[in-house]
């Protein structure tokens, strides 16, 4: 499989869980969970209109909680890790 292959693949992915949805909670994950994981860095999380529960995390092998960063055309914000 090609890159632009494997991107479009992804990207379809990526729009049919997120595209159109609507966050409707945000909040740190709870120490608790991440030792569960083994985790050491507590990350944020939402959820969506549908259930689904988005995590940040360091990888994609899920290894630790990892940061959000945050775009505008006038901002960067860096939700951090904690």
């Amino acid at each position: 499989m090609t890159d632009k292959q494997l991107t479009k693949k992804w990207t379809k992915v990526a729009e049919n869980v997120l595209l159109g949805r609507q966050i409707i909670k945000v909040e740190y994950m709870e120490q608790e969970e991440c030792d569960v994981y083994g985790w050491h860095k507590r990350p944020i999380t939402f959820f969506l209109d549908n259930g689904t529960r988005v995590i940040a995390q360091c990888d994609d092998e899920g290894n630790d909680g990892g940061v959000l960063t945050c775009l505008t055309s006038e901002t960067e914000e860096v939700l951090p890790v904690l």
